[in-house]
């Protein structure tokens, strides 16, 4: 049995919660907000998030932050804007080597930063864990066979989160590209809001097939750009992630998509989905280190102008069918003789 502390008591992390204390688990779940935990104590589930999905009464819920004091595990499961607010709220609480598991996806707005960066600034000392994947909260929390990845520079650190976290309905992989397994799970947020724009606007199968394969595309060369591994986007916090979010209305970036395809405006969809949308803000961040590494990204370009320029959705549309004719494979997947071929 391992002591988990559970920091966000989302649906991620309500699920998360749920999940490891029937694999027979010491779990604290922490909230700021003591209205929400009553409520989940008094109806015995998350009502809003996760209806149906039973909370144990043996998970603490609490609002203390020195549960993360001695716990072999501290898991981040809040939003991505809130990891470095989190992180600080908790230092004088963390020891040396303590395990933390981000598993929110999404990179610092400002600074540009992967969520593991944030939290290894904040809390210097300690082993940082990114468990990633494609994990629908409400599919995890009702026991659905879920494949995550678990990356770290620290692959004992990741080896254990694999050792502590698996069960009969949860496997996870091991992978020390943290950096490609990051990236993946922020810009398939992106996406996957372009895939509800698709969907919203009544498009077809064909053109969800070309966005995410392109998407994906996109994907590994920023990701590559930055360090990563071309491998690691063809895996679960890839592809895996990509299908699973602009496939599902468990997405909430797809939703938001659909909204926007329907004609609401950007910060209409994301109220009328009324939860995190993290395409939203990671299309911003993602525009921005693209410009930054120098990577061509059309797809992510068009959802920018999209999404914060008010750009007409069928005229990205366009724009991005009518771009210069290219060979399919490019970039530094090329050698130099078959570019000279092309």
């Amino acid at each position: 049995m391992a002591k988990i502390c559970i920091f966000g008591s989302g649906g991620w992390g309500t699920a998360l919660a749920v999940m490891c204390f029937n694999a027979g688990h010491d779990v604290s779940l922490w909230s700021p907000y003591q209205g929400e935990l009553d409520e989940i104590r008094r109806v015995g589930e998350h009502k809003k998030l996760l209806p149906g999905v039973p909370v144990p009464a043996g998970i603490e819920l609490t609002t203390d932050e020195s549960i993360a004091k001695g716990a072999d595990i501290v898991v981040f499961a809040v939003p991505s804007f809130a990891v470095r607010q989190t992180a600080k709220r908790i230092s004088e609480y963390i020891e040396n080597n303590q395990i933390i598991v981000n598993v929110a996806k999404g990179l610092e707005e400002d600074s540009l930063k992967r969520l593991s960066q944030v939290v290894g600034e904040e809390l210097p000392n300690a082993r940082v864990v990114v468990l990633s994947g494609p994990s629908h909260a409400e599919e995890v929390s009702r026991g659905v066979p879920t494949a995550v990845v678990a990356a770290s520079e620290y692959i004992e650190a990741a080896s254990l989160v694999q050792s502590i976290f698996m069960n009969p309905h949860f496997r996870i992989y091991v992978n020390h590209d943290v950096v490609g397994v990051e990236i993946g799970a922020a810009l398939k947020n992106i996406i996957a809001l372009a895939a509800g724009i698709c969907d919203g606007l009544k498009l077809g199968d064909n053109t969800k097939a070309a966005l995410m394969t392109r998407g994906i595309t996109e994907m590994a060369r920023l990701g590559v750009a930055m360090g990563g591994e071309t491998q690691t986007f063809a895996g679960l916090t890839g592809i895996g992630d990509l299908i699973v979010t602009c496939t599902s209305m468990h997405s909430r970036n797809r939703r938001a998509g659909i909204f926007i395809g329907e004609g609401l405006t950007a910060e209409k969809a994301i109220e009328k989905v009324g939860m995190t949308v993290e395409g939203y803000k990671s299309t911003h961040a993602a525009y921005q280190l693209s410009k930054l590494y120098g990577v061509e990204m059309p797809i992510v370009n068009e959802c920018y102008q999209v999404l914060y320029e008010g750009k007409n959705t069928y005229q990205a549309i366009s724009d991005l069918m009518l771009r210069e004719k290219k060979p399919e494979i490019e970039d530094a997947w090329v050698t130099e003789k078959n570019r000279q071929r092309l």
